[in-house]
């Protein structure tokens, strides 16, 4: 008989771990072996634990979902790094695309969870790719609308050390506190903060925060 896939489930609410381990456990062919409560501590367990699937939240504290699943692409403690899946409360086509773009198998609406989170999990470990099955006639409306209109798909235009300088701004982290956080030096943040405002052609904390909150590196 073959083991049950080993899975690390990522998600700063305990609840929602809780509640989402009982729908894996459910199944003999699931087993959740660790949980993290944000997405750095999830990377340091991926690195130490053998998994076959990480499932995580896309919005956490001190690294996000997106950030820690691009992050446990690169650990390859093994011959294969475990496959990724997204979690999120967010019906939100941009997050859907980043989500691909770190790698991830898929991406699963907890507020139907009980329904899709199994046979994404399933699908995942077989390498297939799963869309929830109510965001396909969204996106494709939204993709031919975007075309109408002139516009593209929506693309990542900061680094990813930007991207972790913006999450700590939209915080409300100081300067101080963000050099700190990723051990650079105070002027390389202001450094990082005055690229981000450029290029998102943005002028104040307050513009970054919405910005963030739309790219799902914070929740609103």
């Amino acid at each position: 008989m073959t083991a049950p896939a080993r899975l690390l489930l990522a998600d700063d609410h305990a609840l929602v771990r809780r509640g989402v381990r009982l729908i894996l456990e459910q199944e003999p062919d699931l087993t959740v072996v660790a949980e993290a409560g944000d997405g750095a501590e999830a990377v340091e367990v991926a690195r130490r634990t053998p998994l076959d699937l990480v499932v995580l939240d896309i919005a956490m504290p001190r690294m996000t979902g997106l950030q820690a699943a691009r992050e446990i692409g690169r650990a390859r403690t093994g011959s294969q790094p475990p496959k990724l899946l997204m979690l999120s409360m967010h019906d939100n086509e941009q997050y859907f695309f980043e989500s691909l773009k770190v790698g991830a198998c898929g991406y699963v609406l907890k507020s139907v969870a009980d329904e899709d989170l199994v046979g994404a999990c399933r699908a995942a470990l077989r390498g297939e790719a799963f869309v929830y099955p109510g965001a396909m006639s969204a996106l494709v409306r939204d993709y031919l609308g975007r075309l109408r209109r002139g516009e593209r798909v929506p693309s990542t235009v900061l680094t990813e050390r930007e991207d972790q300088v913006l999450k700590l701004i939209a915080e409300g982290s100081s300067s101080k506190e963000i050099a700190r956080e990723l051990t650079i030096a105070v002027k390389t943040v202001e450094r990082h903060r005055a690229n981000i405002l450029a290029k998102l052609d943005m002028r104040d904390r307050t513009q970054l925060t919405r910005y963030a909150i739309r790219a799902g590196l914070i929740e609103p």
